[in-house]
């Protein structure tokens, strides 16, 4: 039987023909990559992917299926899906099902059989670009026109679209998730009580708080300074999530407020905000970092650390305001990765800590963010 054909199309011009696995339909969104072997259950359930085609730099994805536990979200979130190759079969004793099945359930348009190099390298070279993946629409002129008319990310608020409405107890929610290995260990106990401001959280940060002995109330990241202290916390986290985030003026706002007010740990987006807070400027990186195999220095240990990660965008260290300290620099580029306050209670990294690429060589910023609270 033949297959359903599908193409991908870059504003530049460039346009992929491969077939098409998952739903059937039509989307845009800004073509990246991630370099990760594993994790694509992971990758597709995160809401820091919104608005964004991914591809998969690993030839062969699907293999082990898909399940219940290795969600980051309740759904996936991004816009469309690359592969080179699709496994049509999976084999892991953990698989509830398969990966093109779970695509078209939750009607995200894939594609495969494309050169996957080809196209990563192209972004490499020219930053990424505006695309169009499309099964219904097969003619090129058509649909690169419609790649250049799509909006991108720059200057749009992408967190409204995966913010939750309505304040959740993670101690309530999944409580049998909400515990790591680990987290009987009294030495990681606090006790205390976390609000996590939701911007397009990954379910497993909160999973990392819960195991640190946090009880932990998660809010809207559009939430007020008068409803985030109305909930009493003993520390504030700020979320990962999608986009540009100079249009969070709202948030920002929120965050300058709070400084001072209750220790603040910021991851990702979170780390975007909490600078912009303090008054540095953020700028759109080439092609982003996307992988689970990011190396990260600690300037104030020296050492090493395998990081995950996922942005478009980072903090300008030509802005970085005298209170803040860069604590964390990324060894391909050289972009900031950290900062902490000089005189207040607030840290932030670049990376997610909470995915354990190194599989350890993070955890500790959530000791540090404990010990805060204390």
């Amino acid at each position: 039987m033949e297959r359903q054909r599908a193409k991908l199309a870059l504003e530049d011009g460039t346009v992929f023909e491969g077939v098409a696995f998952g739903a059937a339909g039509e989307v845009d969104g800004e073509v990246c990559f991630n370099t990760s072997m594993t994790g694509y259950q992971e990758i597709l359930t995160d809401p820091s992917y919104r608005g964004q085609i991914v591809t998969m730099t690993y030839p062969l994805i699907g293999n082990y299926g898909v399940n219940e536990e290795d969600r980051e979200s309740e759904r996936p979130h991004l816009a469309g899906f690359i592969v080179r190759e699709n496994s049509l079969m999976h084999s892991n004793f953990r698989a509830a099902g398969d990966l093109s099945a779970y695509l078209e359930k939750w009607g995200v348009v894939a594609i495969e059989g494309i050169d996957t190099r080809a196209l990563v390298r192209r972004i490499r070279q020219e930053g990424a670009m505006k695309g169009v993946l499309s099964t219904i629409d097969l003619d090129d002129q058509s649909l690169v026109a419609k790649a250049k008319a799509s909006p991108g990310l720059v200057g749009r608020d992408l967190v409204q679209e995966v913010m939750p409405a309505e304040p959740v107890h993670w101690d309530q929610l999944l409580s049998d998730w909400a515990t790591l290995p680990g987290a009987d260990d009294s030495a990681h106990v606090s006790g205390g009580h976390v609000v996590a401001l939701d911007f397009g959280m990954k379910w497993n940060i909160p999973r990392h708080l819960a195991s640190r002995g946090f009880r932990v109330t998660v809010l809207p990241g559009s939430s007020s300074k008068e409803q985030i202290l109305a909930e009493k916390p003993d520390g504030i986290f700020l979320s990962n999530g999608p986009g540009d985030p100079e249009p969070l003026t709202g948030p920002v706002q929120t965050i300058a407020e709070l400084l001072g007010e209750k220790p603040i740990f910021g991851i990702c987006l979170g780390h975007q905000l909490l600078s912009l807070a303090c008054g540095a400027e953020t700028f759109k990186l080439k092609f982003g970092h996307r992988g689970a195999n990011q190396p990260v220095q600690n300037l104030k240990t020296s050492r090493v650390e395998i990081t995950s990660q996922n942005h478009g965008f980072a903090v300008s260290e030509d802005t970085l305001p005298a209170a803040l300290e860069v604590t964390h620099r990324n060894l391909n580029d050289g972009t900031i990765e950290g900062v902490r306050h000089r005189e207040l209670p607030a840290f932030s990294v670049q990376y997610h800590p909470e995915a354990s690429a190194g599989p350890h060589d993070s955890d500790y910023l959530f000791d540090r963010f404990a010990e805060s609270l204390q």
